[in-house]
């Protein structure tokens, strides 16, 4: 009996992680789902932050800006070319109705800039809003969670040819 009644409270502590992890926002017809950022290292200058927001509605709104307690926050997006990649400020993100856009490593995110040694530690929560042309200011919080390697190819790391 004792086993079966451990073994149901690791469930319930499991489930209750997974929500506490999959968080998510609304504000209107906009769906912020899980904003996230990766721990940093010590010595970084800035960290990403990441989110997809679903728009529910029937007009196109547009990501225009966030606000956190950081020097600078962008909303920044990636293109490759000949193999580097290079980050870049734009201006806003265009959420159309009915759409999901996502926000992920190696593609658009929030860079949160002038860490001055203060990295992002695995636990920590980033309140930050953001700023939607006709949504408005949304509060959300970013919680920093650890990289994973899982998934990624390191074999060809230190081999020669």
């Amino acid at each position: 009996m004792k086993i079966f009644t451990i073994a149901a409270l690791a469930a319930t502590f499991i489930a209750t992680q997974s929500v506490a992890e999959a968080h998510e926002f609304k504000a209107g017809d906009l769906v912020i789902d899980h904003p996230m950022a990766f721990e940093t290292a010590k010595t970084a200058m800035s960290g990403g932050g990441f989110f997809s927001v679903t728009n529910n509605g029937t007009e196109t709104d547009r990501l225009i800006g966030v606000e956190a307690d950081f020097p600078r926050v962008e909303v920044h997006d990636t293109e490759m070319t000949d193999g580097v990649a290079r980050m870049f400020h734009v201006e806003g993100i265009d959420i159309p109705a009915g759409e999901t856009i996502t926000l992920a490593p190696g593609g658009m995110h929030v860079m949160f800039m002038g860490l001055n040694g203060d990295p992002l530690e695995v636990g920590e929560e980033i309140p930050a809003k953001l700023l939607f042309e006709k949504a408005g200011e949304v509060e959300v919080v970013f919680n920093v969670e650890a990289r994973s390697d899982e998934g990624m190819d390191h074999s060809a790391h230190g081999a020669t040819n």
